[in-house]
Order: structure tokens, then C-alpha cells, then sequence
């Protein structure tokens, strides 16, 4: 019998990835040179959202999409952070809503105006506070709307209702800062890769783990649910140090389901699921490639298409929703590359080849909306439910109507030893809390010197005093 390879049929298996034109990028962003493992770049349909850099605090710039090309070094930046931005995040449900984290231990929301910044803006619509170390990471829940999810330097996950403007819930299970989060399709799951090596799924709302693996021999830094197909994709490290990637069943994380080895280089793989197309996308930062594979239901699970290239490196990825694609040029994704050495945002487009200028349904399935699914009060009960989806041939224009409404607050004031802990807040960054901490060894050794200086002094009085008696003209 003649052995014959083989054939897989595909209709992704022709993507190509498309470099907008120069005219179409955005050119002349002072993009930050922050080592913070983050994209600092966050879009939406309307908006694109870059992490700068800054003296004397932390800023991001936002510039409507249609506003190509060079950018100003005046442009208006969203500016009131005390500390570097480490993440952005646009709101899924309300296109003109972003949240950003600091090193100043702050989560703060922001409501852009129509069109576009027009001056800085330093006054935030909420500040957030609860972390006692600087905020690393930022997720919305993708189907509950003004439901946050923040992950600090404290080892602790924050869950803040926007709608009263607190934290309602605190996850601290982990032992080590926490190097990513993801959600499955309906947010009923919280899946986290740790430093502490170790890979968890969790229930949310209770911060119960529901699985957990000990990566040894993969050493995980990044993870993402694939869709609704209970199974989880890790990018990491092996004992090699060769870059890798495993996928897991979700229910059980005792062994991996397949690990593959991309590469020797060095820097962090990012992936990116588009569960519409079942396509994973691995972009690595420092590189200029971006690999991209079809995932299937049955072994080898992992099936490896093609790989766009380009000369310039990116330091991070954005990337567009899909009520935000062009359907009309068979679009399917799109990211926005931050080049640093060049100050450039580059579009780049990946597009499934098609004769036909007409709408390609079998390419644009129904997919998640604007529109959320739950209140916060529902989901915090305990309710889930799949996210309420449209098709991009009849609304993917449609703006949605929800309007962000930020909780009024009344002046509190805790008093501890006569001191209001509100009126006087401790330094929020960790270069203050150094400085603070070396004023007081400072203070400290000045007191001690003190001190010495007044036993001294008491020694000299004692033995003068001493002397004055035993003098012959006190006898």
C-alpha cells in the first residue's frame, strides 16, 4: 500500500498578513521605553490608546483612528497618573471609556470626549484604590459590564464594580507576582500564569482554584482560553531555554496536551485567539514575525499555516475587535505594531483571500457584540451567561448606547490616634516609599547622634560636679 500525505482542507490555510501604507500609520509617537512585560497599546473601533513617555509621571496618548499620520509632540495626553502606566485597557462595551494602571498603585477610569482629546487631561471620571503595590496587569470582563479586573505587585487580583466605585472582591491565592490573566467565553473562569511557575483556573467570584499545574519543565508566562473549547494555550519557557508553547485541557492540568518547541531566541511570545476562525497568532517581542496557526479538535491539535515578516521589531501589539475589521477587504484580524525605533504605529492586516467583494459568511460567523449580557449585581450573585453576539454584515457599525455614569462619593474619614488616614495618604509609589524609608533611617541616625551627644554631655556634667565636691575649698 503506497503511503500518500495526508491533505487538510482549510479555508484560513492562504492568510497573509498586510502592512499598511506609510500614510496610514501613525507616525512620530514618543512611545515609552518601559521593560514592563505589557503592550502598552490598546484599540477599539474608534480610538488608539499608546503609552508614552513622560517626565514627572505616567501618560498615554489617545488619537481617533481616522487621524493618520504624523502626530505633534504637543498632542493633548491623558496625564494623571503619579507614576509610569504600566496597562491600558479599552472598555469592551463603551467605546469611549479606557483604564489605565500605575505605578502609583492606582487603577484609574477615564471618559474620552467625542472626537478626540482636544487638551491634557489630568482628572480622572474614578480612582481606584486598593493595591498596596504598583498595578501591573488590567481585564474587563468580557461579558458583565463595569466589572474590572486589576493584578498588582502584591500578589493579589482586585475585582472593582464600577458602578459604586469599589473593590467587591480580592483574590490571593498566589505566592508571586502575577504574569497574566485571561477569561474564557462567557467570564465564568479566570485562568492566571504565575512567576511562582505555577498555572491556575480559577472561579472568580470566590477565588476558589479549580486547577492548578507546577510547570517545571515549561515555565509559563503567558496563557489564553481557547474560545469555548475548554482548553487553555500557554507560551513559556523550557528547561532549554528555547522558546515554547503547550496546550492543556482546562479540567485537568496535570500533563499538558501537546508542548512544542518555536525557537531559541529570547523574547516573550504573545498569543493571540481568534475563536471565530479558531486561529492562534504568536508574536514574540523583539521580534519582527508573527506566526499563526489553526487550532483544531483532534491531533495534532496545533496546525501551522504561514508567518508574516517584517525587518522591524515590536515592542508590543494591539489589537482591533471585530465589529472593527473591514469585512469588505475579507479582514479577519488586525493588529497595530509599536515600533520604539522608530516612533511608529504600523497597522497590520491579516486577509483571507477572496475573488468575490461581496460579504463572505462562512469567514464572519456571529461573534460577541456590544451589548453586555449581565449587570454587575447579576454576575456577582453568581449568574453566567454567553456573550449576546451580531453579525458584521448588518451591525458592525452599530455604536452601542450605554453611558458610563461614575458613582458619586461622599467624603469618608477614618481616624486612627487623631490622624484621618484619607486626608493624609501615604507616598503611593515604590521610589517615594524608598525615599521615605531612607529620610527615616536618615532621622533615626540624627536622633541616635543626639542622644550620644546628651550622654556625653551628662557624663561631662557628672564628672565636673564630681570634682567641684572633692575640691579642697568645698572641704
Amino acid at each position: 500500500m503506497s503511503w500518500r500525505p495526508q491533505y487538510r482542507s482549510s479555508k484560513f490555510r492562504n492568510v497573509y498578513g498586510k502592512a499598511a501604507s506609510r500614510e496610514r500609520c501613525f507616525d512620530g509617537v514618543p512611545i515609552t521605553k518601559n521593560v514592563h512585560d505589557n503592550h502598552f497599546c490598546a484599540v477599539n473601533a474608534r480610538f488608539l490608546a499608546i503609552v508614552t513617555e513622560s517626565a514627572g509621571g505616567g501618560a498615554f496618548l489617545v488619537i481617533p483612528l481616522h487621524q493618520t499620520g504624523r502626530i505633534e509632540p504637543n498632542y493633548p495626553k491623558v496625564c494623571g497618573h503619579q507614576g509610569n502606566v504600566l496597562d491600558i485597557k479599552w472598555n469592551p462595551f463603551i467605546d469611549n471609556i479606557i483604564a489605565s494602571c500605575s505605578e502609583d498603585t492606582s487603577v484609574r477610569i477615564w471618559e474620552i470626549p467625542e472626537g478626540g482629546l482636544k487638551r491634557n487631561m489630568t482628572e480622572a471620571v474614578l480612582e481606584l484604590y486598593g493595591h498596596s503595590r504598583r498595578v501591573g496587569l488590567l481585564e474587563w470582563h468580557p461579558t458583565t459590564n463595569n466589572i474590572l479586573f486589576s493584578a498588582g505587585y502584591d500578589y493579589k487580583v482586585l475585582i472593582w464594580n464600577l458602578e459604586v466605585g469599589e473593590a467587591v472582591k480580592m483574590i490571593d491565592c498566589h505566592s508571586d507576582v502575577i504574569l497574566c490573566v485571561s477569561f474564557n467565553a462567557d467570564g465564568s473562569l479566570l485562568a492566571t500564569a504565575c512567576k511562582d511557575r505555577r498555572l491556575r483556573v480559577l472561579e472568580p467570584r470566590s477565588g476558589k482554584v479549580l486547577q492548578e499545574a507546577c510547570c517545571k519543565n515549561h515555565r509559563v508566562n503567558r496563557v489564553v482560553f481557547l474560545g469555548s473549547t475548554k482548553r487553555l494555550l500557554t507560551t513559556g519557557v523550557s528547561r532549554w531555554n528555547t522558546r515554547q508553547i503547550a496546550l492543556w485541557d482546562q479540567e485537568d492540568l496535570s500533563m499538558p496536551l501537546i508542548e512544542e518547541e518555536i525557537d531559541g531566541l529570547s523574547g516573550l511570545l504573545f498569543p493571540f485567539y481568534d475563536a471565530d476562525t479558531h486561529m492562534l497568532y504568536l508574536a514574540g517581542k523583539g521580534d519582527g514575525n508573527i506566526r499563526y496557526y489553526e487550532i483544531g479538535s483532534e491531533k495534532p491539535y496545533l496546525n501551522y499555516l504561514m508567518e508574516f515578516r517584517s525587518p522591524a521589531p515590536q515592542k508590543g501589539l494591539g489589537v482591533m475587535p471585530k465589529h472593527g475589521l473591514d469585512v469588505s477587504a475579507c479582514e479577519v484580524f488586525r493588529f497595530y505594531k509599536l515600533i520604539t525605533l522608530k516612533g511608529l504605529i504600523e497597522p497590520i492586516s491579516m486577509i483571507v483571500p477572496r475573488r468575490s467583494d461581496t460579504y463572505q459568511e462562512d469567514i464572519y460567523p456571529m461573534t460577541p457584540g456590544t451589548e453586555p449580557a449581565l449587570t454587575p449585581d447579576e454576575w456577582l450573585s453568581g449568574v453566567n451567561r454567553d456573550p449576546i453576539l451580531m453579525s458584521l454584515k448588518e451591525g458592525y457599525k452599530r455604536n452601542s448606547k450605554i453611558v458610563f455614569k461614575a458613582p458619586v462619593r461622599e467624603k469618608k474619614s477614618v481616624v486612627v490616634n487623631g490622624i484621618d488616614l484619607l486626608e493624609n495618604v501615604p507616598p503611593r509609589t515604590e521610589n517615594e516609599l524608598l525615599r521615605m524609608f531612607f529620610r527615616q533611617q536618615d532621622e533615626i541616625r540624627r536622633l541616635k547622634d543626639e542622644l550620644s551627644q546628651k550622654d556625653i554631655r551628662i557624663r561631662q556634667l557628672q564628672l565636673e560636679l564630681k570634682n567641684f565636691r572633692n575640691s579642697p575649698k568645698n572641704n
